[in-house]
């Protein structure tokens, strides 16, 4: 970093914290929202660039070896004219780190020449062009482009501390993507009514990255192909060095004729299970000296001064208008051995009984027990560790949460994808088509972990304070990570053989990028 970058920096954070000081209000007399004579003009000579941050992350891709691996193995266009393959994939991905919602947002940074010379690039390819190379993907390319991926990740985790590597947590859920297309080849109608696909996402809890993600007809099962995916992920996270793998799924994923091969591979898996009859006898019988009462952690407590809590509008609501309500009264935990059909040997059953009062409006009506079961081959944990989220340090990224209802971390992920970055979509004319556009504007979710990943963590004094950045960097969702460190005013000043980035406009995050740019440059 040059040295007059921390200087800036220091002064841009004084001028702005003087200006928000609650102490010097100044005049009040007005409106704080008072410029009148506004004018707009066209800059002859300076060109700037809204989404400075994206030379960033072409010096990422550069650096982790990304362009060159996927140019070299993964073989999609025969002559380039003038694109490579690499050129194809980060241009869909670079559309959704500059907020593009769809294929046709590409068109707005072909035709921004300062984009262009930010890049290196005298054109980019067109909608249609990169339409026209999501089709070109069969299924077997499309894996063979995530196996690229997983190569250029698997850098990326060995240079992390050790302690990093110490448990891999692999988390697999599905999700509807709705298409009001009608000739859409592999779409099909889902249970709740919906057309369109039903793709299949493995992460990695430890940095939320996507490792797999399948696309599938719309009306098949959460489960199926999710043993393929599962195993592909195993095989990397062992090829990365991780020296204990956990499987993490609802009852849509217990795979219960596959949890024989993976507990004799050393893999540990927790499972939702399906509330069978036989099984809800089992916990009607049970004894009650076996069961213990399950204490969930109360909220964190509150660096400031504690508030009062405001009033709780929706339960006053439902009350006043007898509306039916369910309350969670108590919950009891217990576990006892249950071998599946599928399987040669028992595992250990988790089962929680939650003691549910349904009322209406003031009056009570009855109380009734509902059983939910978790199916592990983890026999050493007590049952609370299983099942419970323990909350992750926030500055350590190295422990996530392991427990079962610490899998909600990734419904946020899946809602990001589908929200935040807008990948979860079918834009082209078919499954598999529409699965290539998926995998590569997932890559723009997967550079903000490698992002983080590749920030420097030097010991010393600033060694906690570098991991609290990579923390936030790794929790951030999309559009916060995309204001924070790609939509970066800046002068594109084009020189012989260098492109100058100039900022132009301050925010509070560009220490972390500073710093991010030199691990990338040297």
């Amino acid at each position: 970093m040059k040295t007059n970058i921390p200087n800036w920096l220091a002064s841009r954070k004084r001028q702005i914290l003087r200006r928000l000081d609650k102490s010097k209000l100044g005049d009040c007399s007005q409106p704080v929202l008072r410029a009148r004579n506004i004018h707009y003009d066209i800059s002859q000579r300076i060109r700037g660039l809204a989404f400075g941050g994206i030379g960033a992350f072409l010096l990422l891709a550069r650096k982790i070896g990304l362009i060159d691996a996927i140019d070299r193995k993964l073989s999609i266009l025969k002559i380039n004219l003038p694109y490579h393959d690499s050129d194809h994939v980060l241009n869909i991905a670079f559309n959704a780190l500059c907020n593009g919602e769809c294929l046709q947002d590409i068109e707005l940074r072909r035709n921004d020449a300062v984009y262009l010379d930010a890049l290196g690039a005298r054109r980019i390819p067109d909608p249609t062009t990169a339409g026209d190379f999501c089709r070109r993907f069969g299924a077997e390319s499309i894996n063979r482009l995530q196996d690229i991926f997983d190569d250029v990740r698997l850098g990326l985790w060995q240079q992390q501390p050790p302690s990093f590597l110490d448990q891999a947590i692999i988390d697999v859920d599905g999700s509807l993507v709705e298409t009001t297309g009608q000739c859409k080849q592999g779409m099909d109608i889902a249970y709740n009514g919906v057309w369109g696909y039903h793709p299949l996402i493995v992460s990695l809890a430890n940095t939320r990255e996507v490792l797999r993600l399948v696309n599938r007809s719309g009306n098949r099962p959460s489960h199926e192909g999710a043993a393929d995916a599962l195993d592909r992920a195993i095989a990397t996270c062992r090829r990365g060095g991780f020296r204990k793998i956990l499987l993490r799924g609802d009852t849509d994923f217990s795979q219960t004729q596959h949890l024989d091969r993976w507990n004799q591979d050393g893999v540990r898996f927790i499972f939702g299970y399906d509330n069978k009859a036989n099984l809800k006898a089992l916990g009607e019988s049970l004894p009650e000296r076996l069961w213990r009462r399950l204490e969930r952690p109360g909220p964190a407590t509150p660096k400031t001064a504690p508030r009062q809590r405001p009033e709780n509008v929706q339960e006053r609501i439902v009350r006043e208008r007898a509306f039916e309500n369910l309350r969670l009264n108590w919950e009891d935990i217990a576990d006892w051995d249950y071998q599946p059909h599928a399987c040669q040997r028992p595992y250990r059953l988790i089962v929680l009984r939650k003691n549910i009062s349904r009322q209406k409006g003031e009056l009570r009506l009855f109380d009734e027990i509902r059983y939910f079961f978790y199916l592990t081959n983890d026999w050493n944990s007590e049952p609370e560790q299983i099942v419970l989220a323990h909350d992750r340090a926030e500055s350590n990224y190295e422990e996530p949460t392991h427990g079962a209802n610490g899998r909600c971390h990734q419904e946020n992920l899946i809602q990001q994808l589908k929200n935040g970055m807008h990948a979860l979509k079918a834009p082209v004319d078919n499954l598999e088509s529409n699965w290539a556009y998926m995998v590569m504007t997932t890559l723009a979710w997967n550079m903000k972990a490698w992002a983080a990943l590749m920030l420097p963590q030097k010991p010393g004094r600033w060694q906690q304070k570098h991991r609290a950045e990579k923390a936030w960097l790794l929790g951030l969702e999309f559009k916060a990570f995309v204001n924070a460190l790609v939509a970066i005013p800046c002068q594109i000043v084009r020189q012989a053989r260098a492109i100058t980035y100039r900022v132009l406009a301050y925010n509070p995050n560009q220490a972390i990028f500073f710093r991010l740019v030199d691990a990338l440059r040297w």
